[in-house]
């Protein structure tokens, strides 16, 4: 353990006191075209919850954003028109008999596979997990787009459990590959090299994503060629921990429910401009044109989870592509449901690691182009001052349980030591390929 991973009274309070005020959160879904039934994540189910709920809204399949309604004990039918009369409140619900033709919902009948449809290479990487990566890969093979290959990367194993599962369910439409030196990074160009789709996406072991997930990735490639990486919508699978509700209220993955797009011919207020790339999406729901991706070089081995920089790689290959030219653009169709962390310690770890990861990626950035360093420098401290604006409005605006106390001050820790933990990265690095 190092000592940026040790716990304090102010910013990790004792689990058993805050658990014992939280009431869990049953997280659905809800179509209005089919108001009395709701769906777990995924669109598995139906079922019919009780106490409080968190609905996924959709119209025809379209996202619309998130109500929440609390249900009584053998009363769903109650419920369940709780949550639609808190939709029609608080959502813009379009009305297909007066919206315009591009207000409207984008699926109103069978899914929509683009005039020459790209394929689409979806790599997992996972590790030490097989009991995560078996929902993912259920929900992945349930997806309703034809041209998908899948690809699992198994990083440094310590056994041969993830093998041995995906050769026994899965031998018939799943590429099993090892990647020996631990690190996502490393994993993640291992599925890359190996991609045979025109698109690589990447789910991470802990996701269940959308039946339309793949499908809408694709539709978004597919209507503007300039675009080089897509990111969607990330959503919480349970919020079953006060640790979970308080990620979601601190922020969480999300980035909302409206289309956006990112290019370098935009003018832009961002005092970073194209550093602040974590405004893109997260490493949870990303795609990229496979070329694209490989002629930038891929993620950088030295960030990323399973090295000193924690984190990262993401970023820095937003950072690459959107650099190089390419568009950015975000596509909440395409929706993903990650597993938050269920404890307060593993909680304040993750922002820490937030932190960390987005320092690597600067000291990455600088470190491939050196030429960005007096520009960063110039933007860094209003950047910074940006930062801790937007943390105290997410803290006023909170409208959930009262976050860990200290999480805004752990992910600033995390952002100094990050360029730390890079270099320590690039020393591993080097060391590696010395003893290969």
């Amino acid at each position: 353990m190092n000592g940026y991973d040790r716990r304090t009274p102010a910013a990790c309070p004792r689990p058993a006191a805050r658990e014992s005020l939280y009431t869990p959160v049953r997280v659905v879904e809800l179509d209005l075209d089919e108001p009395g039934r709701l769906h777990s994540p995924g669109g598995l189910g139906p079922v019919d919850p009780e106490g409080r709920v968190l609905a996924l809204v959709r119209l025809h399949g379209h996202p619309l954003g998130l109500v929440q309604a609390t249900g009584m004990a053998g009363d769903p039918a109650t419920l369940r028109r709780a949550l639609v009369e808190a939709a029609h409140r608080e959502l813009r619900v379009p009305s297909l008999s007066t919206a315009t033709p591009a207000a409207r919902p984008r699926r109103t009948g069978p899914p929509r596979v683009p005039a020459d449809p790209p394929t689409v290479t979806v790599v997992v990487c996972t590790r030490n997990r097989p009991h995560l990566l078996r929902r993912c890969l259920d929900s992945l093979l349930r997806t309703d787009y034809p041209y998908t290959d899948v690809v699992v990367v198994d990083n440094a194993p310590d056994g041969t459990d993830t093998r041995d599962m995906v050769l026994e369910h899965y031998s018939d439409r799943v590429r099993y590959l090892s990647e020996p030196v631990q690190g996502s990074a490393r994993a993640r160009n291992t599925g890359l090299a190996a991609a045979r789709g025109e698109v690589c996406a990447f789910a991470d072991d802990d996701l269940v994503v959308d039946r339309r997930w793949v499908t809408a990735l694709a539709e978004t490639f597919q209507d503007d060629e300039r675009i080089g990486c897509v990111t969607g919508l990330v959503l919480p699978a349970e919020l079953d921990t006060a640790a979970q509700a308080a990620l979601e209220s601190y922020g969480g993955y999300s980035r909302g429910f409206a289309a956006r797009s990112w290019s370098l011919r935009d003018a832009t207020a961002d005092p970073l401009q194209r550093f602040s790339v974590g405004r893109f999406g997260s490493g949870a729901n990303m795609a990229f044109r496979t070329e694209v991706l490989r002629a930038v070089g891929g993620f950088d081995p030295a960030t990323g989870a399973g090295t000193p920089a924690r984190g990262g790689e993401e970023l820095y290959a937003f950072f690459s592509v959107y650099n190089g030219g390419h568009d950015i653009a975000y596509q909440p169709e395409a929706i993903v449901w990650h597993s938050h962390p269920r404890t307060d310690e593993a909680l304040a770890r993750q922002i820490f690691n937030f932190g960390v990861g987005f320092g690597a990626y600067l000291a990455a950035a600088v470190a491939h182009r050196p030429e960005v360093l007096g520009d960063l420098l110039r933007r860094l401290p209003r950047g910074l001052w940006q930062w801790q604006a937007v943390h105290r409005r997410r803290t006023t605006e909170n409208r959930g349980p009262e976050p860990v106390p200290g999480l805004g001050r752990r992910e600033l820790q995390g952002l100094v030591y990050g360029p730390f933990g890079y270099l320590r990265s690039v020393w591993h690095q080097r060391g590696a390929r010395v003893g290969g």
